[in-house]
């Protein structure tokens, strides 16, 4: 119940963040483009700063199998997202921007801030797996399903911040490498922007977005019960019973943290790729729009009945 609720009112004060974002643009402070900015500051400077900052912890047997157990579970979440999806294709007659709506979530964005507000900073370390899983898979079967045309950009892949991060942190947590006093409180100091900036972004970004009308569409509903509703309450049933065998001392906040991931909004990612691929950006921004105030809701009760597995 503590945990619920504190993700509540953390989950709350990113919204009012997003809200003075949503502002701004609204009273014509700064313009809706002016995001792009702040958001390339989040995906290149802040979010890589907090994964490196997560590694700087000391290597241990029980540290490695927890991130195993988060890397499995996160991509066989993903592996049955994708399937399920497959199944209901045709009886809801999904287009390719709703699978993908319903496939990836705003881990990136949204997963990272939530678990250091919530359970701190050396639990971030597990919120790479989901990042590593989803960035693979966005690229390849995401861009495939979106572009309607077989996609595999390994560039992007090895190319993007996130996963960059990764890679250094894990060479700094392997070898057991610290860095340096003023170095650290370099990168902690960015890592600490991560929340604030990711919610400002997505706030500017619907600052001239009609809000009315898009909760008059009546589609998006459909795919938002799935993406917030279906998938992460079948997630909470499963983690109940995983968690209960005892896979892992930690295991309870590691498959919270995956179900945190499986519970956010649409994921931003899927915008980006329409507009790519020259497909209906405007729709998957309708349904990343909505999705971000339903989460409101939906992940702290996802959270909630999680909680009453343990």
């Amino acid at each position: 119940m503590e945990l619920s609720i504190l993700l509540a009112q953390q989950i709350t004060a990113m919204f009012l963040t997003m809200a003075v974002g949503y502002v701004i643009v609204r009273i014509g402070l700064f313009q809706a483009e002016d995001s792009k900015v702040i958001s390339n500051v989040v995906v290149y400077i802040c979010s890589p700063c907090i994964i490196i900052d997560s590694f700087q912890i000391d290597l241990t047997k029980d540290k490695v199998q927890g991130l195993v157990l988060a890397i499995v579970v996160s991509a066989v979440v993903h592996l049955l997202m994708i399937g399920v999806t497959k199944l209901l294709e045709k009886p809801l007659h999904m287009n390719s921007i709703e699978k993908a709506s319903v496939i990836y979530t705003n881990s990136g964005y949204l997963i990272i801030p939530l678990v250091l507000a919530v359970l701190g900073e050396e639990w971030v370390f597990y919120t790479t797996a989901f990042v590593v899983v989803q960035a693979i898979l966005i690229w390849t079967h995401g861009a495939s399903l979106i572009s309607q045309r077989p996609e595999n950009n390994v560039k992007k892949i090895l190319l993007n911040p996130n996963i960059i991060a990764i890679i250094i942190g894990s060479l700094l947590f392997i070898t057991k490498i610290r860095l340096p006093i003023v170095i650290s409180s370099c990168v902690s100091g960015f890592g600490d922007m991560v929340s604030a900036a990711s919610m400002l972004v997505i706030g500017m970004v619907i600052g001239n977005v009609d809000l009315l009308w898009i909760f008059r569409q009546k589609r998006p509903y459909l795919i938002c019960f799935l993406r917030l509703i279906a998938f992460p309450l079948t997630a909470v049933i499963a983690f109940g019973f995983l968690g209960c065998i005892g896979v892992h001392e930690d295991a309870e906040y590691i498959l919270m943290i995956v179900l945190l991931a499986v519970s956010a909004p649409a994921a931003t990612m899927v915008t980006q790729l329409a507009q790519i691929y020259d497909k209906d950006s405007g729709y998957a921004s309708v349904i990343n729009v909505m999705s971000v105030v339903f989460c409101i809701i939906t992940m702290p009760l996802m959270v909630l009945l999680y909680e009453a597995f343990f």
